[in-house]
C-alpha cells in the first residue's frame, strides 16, 4: 500500500489524479454528495478532507488513536462519520472542520460506520460480531443486532433508511429492520468472508465482494441471487454503485479497480447469454463471466439453427430462473425457521430460569 489517494476520470483519455498527505495506508475514501470534497481514513490515524484538484489540498481531522477503517458523509454534506481500531465510532462536522462525539461501546476493532438517509441514525459494524444502531441526537445506542457467527466487515442503511444491511467473515449477508429491530433476509452465497455491499440506488438490488474473488448481484424484492460476476483474480476486497446506479466499481486485492455496467431493465434470459463487460482503471477492457448459482453456463455459438437453439435457451434461462428462486427462498426459510429455532430455545432456558428461581424462593420462605 503506496498512502497514496487516486482519482480517476471516467472520460477516456483523462489523467487521474494522485494526492499525497497521509503517512500510511489509506483505508477508505468517499466523495462528498456534492462531489466537490472527497474524505479519506488511514492507518496513520487520521481522517483527510481533500478538494478533488490539480493542487491536491487537504485539510487534516485528528482524534482517532488507531487505524481508521471507515469514512462516510452524511446525506447532506455536512457531517462526517468514522470508524476505527480505536473501538469507536467518532462524528465531525465538515465546514467547522470540527469533532463533534465519540460513540463507544464497541468491545473491539469498528469496522464500518454509516448515516441514515434522514441522518438521525447511524449505524455500525464491529470485530465484537455485533451491528450497533445509533440515535445520532442522544447520542445513545438504541440497539444491538447479535446474529452474525463472525466479525462484521461492513454495514449500510437501505436507500429508504427502514433497514440496513451487514457483511461477515461468516460469509453470509443479513438484512434487518431497524423499525421493528427483526431480521428480513439472510444469504449465504459465498464461499469466503464477504468484505463489503453496496445497494443500488432503487433499493431493489444488493452488490456483495469476497474472499472468494467473486461479486454477486441479490434481488432483493424476490429474495434471490441474480448474478455471479467473475474478474478478480484474488479477494474482492470493496464494492459500490454510483449515484445513478448505472455502474458499480469493485477493487481487489489482485490490484485491479473495475467499473461495471449494470443491466437491469434487460431480460433476465437476455441477461444470463450476454457477458458482463467492465473496463479496469488503467483503461484496458476485461470480460468478466455472469452466471447464476445453478452452475448453468451460458456461451456465444455460432450455429446455422439460431432460432431453434434460441428457443432452448430460453425454456433453459426460465428454467434456471425458477429453481434458483424456489433454492432462494427455501433458504431464507431454513435460515427464519432456524433463527425462530434458537430464539425459542433461548426463551424456555429463560423460562426454566426463572421457575427454579421461583421454587428457590418459596423454599426458603418455607424454611
Amino acid at each position: 500500500m503506496d498512502s497514496c489517494l487516486m482519482i480517476w476520470s471516467m472520460k477516456p483519455q483523462m489523467r487521474a489524479y494522485r494526492f499525497v498527505g497521509h503517512k500510511d495506508a489509506v483505508m477508505c475514501v468517499q466523495f462528498s454528495p456534492s462531489g466537490h470534497l472527497v474524505a479519506s481514513g488511514s492507518r496513520d490515524k487520521t481522517v483527510r478532507l481533500w478538494i478533488p484538484s490539480l493542487k491536491g489540498e487537504s485539510t487534516v481531522f485528528k482524534a482517532h488513536t488507531a487505524t481508521v477503517r471507515s469514512v462516510s458523509f452524511s446525506s447532506d454534506g455536512q457531517s462526517i462519520v468514522t470508524a476505527s481500531d480505536d473501538k469507536t465510532v467518532k462524528v465531525w462536522t465538515v465546514h467547522r472542520q470540527k469533532f463533534l462525539f465519540s460513540l463507544s461501546q464497541h468491545i473491539n476493532w469498528v469496522r464500518c460506520a454509516r448515516f441514515s438517509p434522514d441522518g438521525r441514525l447511524i449505524v455500525s459494524s464491529s470485530d465484537d460480531k455485533t451491528v450497533k444502531l445509533w440515535d445520532k441526537t442522544s447520542r445513545e445506542c438504541i440497539h444491538s443486532f447479535c446474529e452474525h457467527a463472525g466479525f462484521v466487515n461492513h454495514v449500510d442503511f437501505h436507500p429508504s433508511g427502514t433497514c440496513i444491511a451487514a457483511a461477515g467473515t461468516d460469509s453470509t449477508v443479513k438484512l434487518w429492520d431497524v423499525r421493528m429491530n427483526r431480521l428480513l433476509q439472510h444469504y449465504q452465497v459465498h464461499s469466503s468472508v464477504v468484505n463489503s455491499l453496496s445497494f443500488h440506488p432503487s433499493g431493489n438490488y444488493l452488490v456483495t465482494a469476497s474472499n472468494d474473488s467473486t461479486l454477486k448481484i441479490l434481488d432483493l424484492l424476490e429474495g434471490r441471487l441474480l448474478y455471479t460476476l467473475h474478474g478478480h483474480q484474488g479477494p474482492a476486497t470493496c464494492v459500490a454503485f454510483s449515484r445513478s446506479g448505472e455502474l458499480f466499481a469493485s477493487g481487489g486485492s489482485d490490484e485491479q479497480v473495475m467499473v461495471w455496467k449494470t443491466n437491469f431493465d434487460a431480460d433476465y434470459g437476455d441477461a444470463l447469454k450476454t457477458q458482463k463487460s467492465c473496463s479496469t482503471v488503467d483503461g484496458s477492457h476485461h470480460t468478466g463471466q455472469s452466471e447464476m448459482d445453478s452452475g448453468i453456463h451460458h456461451k456465444k455459438t455460432k450455429t446455422q439453427d439460431s432460432g431453434r437453439n434460441h428457443e432452448q435457451q430460453e425454456v433453459e434461462a426460465s428454467l434456471a430462473n425458477t429453481l434458483e428462486h424456489i433454492m432462494g427462498q427455501l433458504d431464507v426459510l431454513t435460515q427464519t425457521v432456524s433463527i425462530l429455532e434458537q430464539r425459542l430455545t433461548l426463551t424456555e432456558d429463560k423460562l426454566k430460569e426463572c421457575l427454579e428461581n421461583q421454587q428457590k424462593i418459596i423454599q426458603n420462605k418455607t424454611n
